[in-house]
């Protein structure tokens, strides 16, 4: 038999399946994949239900309804005065990974470097290969997970065409500041490089900060495209609604793309995000209100347990030190024992790096109902008393 892709064939399951799956088999509290336990707004999801019965539930356009794209170019001026022309600038994707996958297919050539900055999003360095890309990494490490600023000048070059950067970050929950996305700003237009904002967290970010987006430096406008998540933003994380935002010269390759890949998403959902989207200001620091009684819940009762709690500044994650809590060996080992022998599932954070990994932390996700994340810390509790008893 002649081989198939090689960027895919054996490559393994991804960490949150792995996790998932051992959750289900030891009947763990699932604090590894990260996803809400309940589902988003009810007015949200009434307008899906409704529109489906209603129709109509054929095609609709390729970039996606008018609606929506209205809606999208609406909340980047609201939220970042950033003026967006709906019919040229907004495509609609089945997700956010579609949406990656779309503007690596449609910016990026072989042979060409796109800077990555990890740990990475384990979606980033398949895509960007198969799109004949040669990813080229700057770390941030834990516990600080501080940017190193001459390794990403070192990371630039006359070969870079792009740099795909997550902010928030997923794992880290990393806020990237004013000051270090300027410098990467700097680097884009003194290097003539595209990029590739995965900002799916944009609302998911605490104690009073606001997100900033790169579009919005000096100079950014017209080489970076945007990427946007109504599954985060809404809690709908099963709908699979994304959306692009850039300028007209690279959407119109990206959108190519895009309709080659999926074509389009569900009208239903479509226009359920557009009403979404339009919702007041009540919402949104709500939605953040939430998650960050939902992050102090868990990181207290963490740090009492005997974690080293790492600073969370957005998204769904906590990322941990496990040091003398005798869990084993590397991050591996330790979520491997905390699902098996604690009935909690967490995530290693090793699994985000290429090579070389940090292996003394675990991520673990708080986007739960209080009553699961408080089931989780008590299993936690019970097995680290149990643990310490034996060993004394």
């Amino acid at each position: 038999m002649k081989p198939t892709n090689p960027v895919f064939t054996g490559i393994d399951t991804t960490v949150f399946e792995t996790m998932s799956r051992l959750a289900m088999a030891h009947e763990a509290v699932n604090l590894g994949q990260g996803f809400p336990d309940v589902d988003g707004p009810e007015d949200i999801r009434g307008v899906a239900a409704e529109a489906l019965i209603a129709g109509p539930n054929q095609y609709p356009p390729m970039l996606g309804l008018p609606a929506l794209r209205q809606a999208v170019a609406d909340a980047n001026k609201r939220f970042y005065g950033l003026d967006v022309d709906p019919g040229s600038e907004v495509m609609v994707t089945s997700g956010a990974t579609e949406a990656l996958a779309d503007c690596l297919f449609a910016l990026v050539s072989p042979g060409d470097e796109v800077v990555l900055i990890e740990p990475l999003y384990d979606c980033y360095l398949p895509l960007v290969k198969q799109a004949g890309g040669v990813p080229v990494r700057v770390r941030v490490t834990p516990p600080t997970w501080g940017l190193d600023r001459e390794a990403l000048r070192q990371a630039f070059s006359e070969k870079t065409k792009a740099i795909l950067i997550n902010n928030p970050m997923n794992p880290t929950a990393k806020v990237f500041s004013e000051s270090e996305l300027q410098l990467i700003a700097d680097l884009c237009v003194e290097h003539d490089v595209y990029a590739i904002c995965d900002e799916v967290y944009e609302h998911l970010v605490f104690d009073g900060a606001r997100h900033l987006p790169l579009m919005g430096f000096d100079g950014m406008r017209e080489r970076t495209v945007r990427i946007g998540s109504a599954g985060k933003t809404f809690s709908l994380t099963g709908w699979k609604v994304g959306y692009v935002t850039g300028p007209a010269a690279l959407m119109d390759p990206i959108a190519k793309a895009h309709q080659w890949v999926t074509f389009t998403t569900p009208p239903n959902l479509q226009k359920a995000v557009a009403y979404g989207l339009a919702k007041d200001d009540s919402y949104f620091s709500g939605l953040a209100g939430d998650l960050t009684a939902k992050r102090d819940r868990m990181a207290a009762g963490l740090a009492a347990l005997g974690f080293s709690v790492l600073p969370c500044a957005a998204t769904y994650f906590l990322t941990c030190g496990i040091a003398g809590l005798g869990l084993g060996a590397t991050d591996v080992e330790a979520c491997e024992t905390l699902v098996r022998d604690a009935g909690v599932a967490a995530v290693p954070v090793s699994a985000f790096y290429g090579s070389d990994a940090p292996t003394g932390f675990i991520r673990f996700c708080f986007c739960k109902r209080e009553e699961v994340i408080d089931e989780a810390l008590a299993r936690l509790s019970a097995f680290l008393t149990a643990d310490r008893a034996e060993s004394a």
